[in-house]
């Protein structure tokens, strides 16, 4: 191995012009890796089995501490000596964020508490709020650069010989570094030494570095695998794709039978299309709140397999799908949250349930994959959701991120309970009190509930439960069974399956740098409103056009106007994916790009004039984020027809 005692120094770019000879053999790695000596190739797939030692496993990793628990237990997880003072710092620091985290919890139990003890009397005095310490304050300014400063070094990164405080203080204290920087620091520990050596190429570039544009192909180049599917197969398809090609470490690429189009829109298409998919009322993933009906058009879909030896998916035989009139999805305001199935569920309705899990192992690869390959889903899972994604305990505070109304009933008889709990502790005389106790001007008798969870009636809460009715005084085991099927054992399963798909793709433990919002950001993009004047800086003009060219100027002010909905098509329609990458439009790569488009003639008018350009619509390529704009002949024209196509424009990818 070279170690300099051999060779006169070489620095900077001369750097790589020497071959070096490096001598390596395989070590036993161990069973969990942490995100810093965590390679590519190192998730092979791990199938779900139904083994009692299995279950053990997965159990034991389903009872976590709560999060609250897990900061106060007193260690850091990292090698610092107990002894030393910066230990106790950053383990101030650490119990200091957690509370600011949960402080809306605690004041929510802190009004339960003045509920029960008669302080306050409404029920709608226990919905407070109250400011916490922005999270800029918990900020490092000198670690920060120092870990950016680290991510940087071409041979720290590629030897895998990042500093053992850079994984230990992102994961232990991941609070004192920005978003931003955790996220490049992800990238570059999480997926191997093609991935980091490819972002770091790309970041450097984008900051005119002069590193040698040669040096990505004599360390290795990220490999590409190219699948083919059926438009109108999306689901079926990306389980054949993930279950092939999901535990690979090549970039996957998507195209589309019947359709000339190739690169990033197509594979961005894909995910959205299979997010779509994903959020269908039939597959019984999620909670279902209210159910829009989307005509569907019925059409005879080719079935296909995969050959042993291909890389592409092809005909097999042809099976007509029966006629769909609707299609039902999921619309959930406050986030998708998976649907509680009953511990039975896999004998009463075994088919269906079965189905369930596979879809959310399917997920779980989804997901990973997504992450992976830098692609984004338009997915809107819930907050909670996320939670349970980082490996976080869900309680009865966390039904309300994605169910208002049970999750607001359910605080609201928690502190009923307590409210009775008080009264009996009191050495007074309070049988009328007791019997005086209404729940919004009702007993809870009169309430008619029994012991089955509300909205799913086969989900039995307990033995014969459906005949057991709920009083005052086994309201709080009702609270209890009701949290513990809705966030627990009722979701445990899908969870695990979940977990066993990301797996697969990569360690799902490498994304506990990061928050529940955060990690919506990195997976989903996000939506920005749009302003006419900061687009100019975000949106390249070329071909034709400058940032000062009328039909620009025009341009800008029509999106500036649009909607979110707008919005999400028209960057459907540009690049593939209704989102942005976390950054906005100025972190899009490539970058927007507006160019001209010259008038065909092709409707009889005469090539060039107005009237001619007035009938040719904007066209696209997506694998390069390029518009190409027809110089329409005014503002109206231009919004009348870049909406045709954005609506129009769908479904297909074709040259142009």
């Amino acid at each position: 191995m070279y170690t300099g005692l051999e060779h006169s120094p070489v620095e900077g770019r001369r750097l790589w012009d020497e071959v070096y000879n490096i001598t390596y053999q395989r070590i036993a790695a161990p069973e969990e890796k942490d995100i810093a000596g965590e390679s590519a190739g190192s998730s092979s797939p791990r199938p779900l089995k139904n083994s009692t030692t299995s279950s053990s496993r997965l159990q034991t990793s389903w009872e976590r501490l709560s999060f609250l628990d897990s900061i106060l237990q007193g260690e850091l997880p990292c090698d610092l000596e107990k002894s030393n003072c910066t230990y106790d710092i950053l383990l101030l620091l650490r119990v200091l964020e957690c509370l600011n985290q949960l402080s809306p919890r605690l004041r929510a139990l802190e009004a339960s508490d003045a509920f029960a003890e008669g302080k306050i009397i409404n029920f709608q005095e226990l919905k407070v709020k109250g400011p916490v310490v922005p999270q800029k304050q918990f900020l490092s300014s000198k670690l920060t650069p120092k870990l950016a400063r680290q991510m940087q070094d071409p041979l720290a990164v590629f030897s895998g010989g990042l500093p053992s405080w850079c994984n230990q203080l992102t994961k232990a204290c991941p609070f004192l570094f920005p978003f931003e920087t955790r996220r490049q620091y992800f990238y570059s520990a999480s997926f191997g030494l093609s991935r980091a050596l490819q972002r770091l190429q790309q970041q450097q570039s984008a900051e005119n570095s002069n590193l040698n544009n040669n040096l990505e192909v004599r360390v290795g180049r990220v490999q590409r695998q190219k699948v083919r599917v059926y438009r109108h197969r999306i689901l079926d398809s990306a389980m054949k794709v993930m279950e092939i090609y999901g535990s690979h470490k090549a970039v996957l690429e998507v195209e589309y039978f019947g359709e000339v189009g190739t690169g990033l829109g197509p594979t961005l298409e894909f995910y959205t299309l299979l997010s779509h998919e994903l959020q269908k009322k039939v597959l019984g993933m999620w909670r279902s709140g209210s159910c829009s009906k989307e005509a569907a058009v019925a059409e005879n879909v080719e079935m296909w397999d995969v050959e042993q030896h291909g890389a592409f998916l092809h005909t097999n035989e042809v099976s007509k799908i029966p006629t769909v009139e609707t299609e039902e999805f999921v619309q959930s305001p406050q986030g998708l949250f998976p649907r509680p199935w009953p511990p039975n569920a896999d004998s009463l309705q075994g088919s269906q349930f079965s189905k369930a899990i596979n879809y959310f192992h399917l997920l779980g690869q989804v997901m990973a994959k997504a992450l992976q390959d830098g692609r984004l889903l338009d997915l809107p899972l819930s907050t909670a959701f996320y939670k349970l994604v980082l490996m976080q305990e869900l309680d009865l505070f966390d039904i309300q991120s994605f169910d208002r109304e049970l999750g607001t009933t359910l605080q609201e008889m928690d502190a009923f309970v307590r409210r009775k709990q008080f009264l009996e502790s009191l050495d007074d005389d309070n049988g009328k009190a007791l019997s005086d106790l209404l729940f919004h001007n009702a007993r809870i008798d009169d309430l008619f509930l029994d012991f089955t969870l509300p909205g799913y009636p086969d989900y039995v809460l307990k033995s014969e439960g459906n005949n057991i009715m709920v009083h005052i005084d086994n309201l709080e085991e009702y609270i209890s069974l009701v949290v513990d099927a809705t966030v627990k054992t009722g979701i445990m399963p899908q969870m695990e399956a979940f977990r066993a798909g990301f797996n697969q793709v990569f360690s799902l433990s490498s994304l506990q740098i990061f928050t529940e919002s955060e990690l919506e950001s990195l997976l989903c993009g996000g939506r920005e409103l749009w302003a006419a004047q900061s687009l100019v800086d975000q949106i390249k003009f070329d071909h034709g056009y400058t940032s000062n060219s009328p039909s620009i100027v025009n341009l800008l002010e029509i999106l500036g106007e649009f909607t979110p909905e707008q919005q999400g098509a028209f960057l459907r329609f540009v690049t593939g994916a209704p989102r942005l990458p976390p950054g906005g439009l100025a972190a899009l790569n490539p970058k927007l790009t507006i160019v001209r488009k010259h008038s065909t003639g092709a409707n009889g008018g005469i090539k060039g004039t107005a009237q001619a350009t007035d009938r040719d619509l904007p066209s696209v390529m997506t694998c390069a984020n390029y518009l190409k704009l027809p110089p329409y002949s005014c503002k109206e024209v231009m919004r009348e027809r870049l909406m045709y196509a954005i609506t129009e424009g769908q479904g297909s990818f074709d040259l142009s």
